[in-house]
């Protein structure tokens, strides 16, 4: 897979707000966490690269369930 920076259209889980979030696949696949530029709260970030289909696939999550 190219191993490029892409960027995804994502939704905060807390608020709604719509952010741009860069997506880099070149070291594999990551858990992490972002804050929210409107309710300052954390988003959990699950990125899986999918090698057998060339994809990347983002999991967006509040973690307070």
């Amino acid at each position: 897979m190219p191993h490029k920076i892409k960027e995804q259209r994502i939704e905060c889980p807390h608020c709604g707000h719509h952010i741009r979030v860069a997506l880099d696949a070149s070291a594999g696949d990551q858990d992490y966490y972002d804050e929210c530029p409107a309710c300052c709260r954390e988003m959990h970030l699950n990125l899986h690269i999918d090698e057998y289909r060339q994809k990347i696939q983002l999991a967006v999550a509040s973690d307070d369930e």
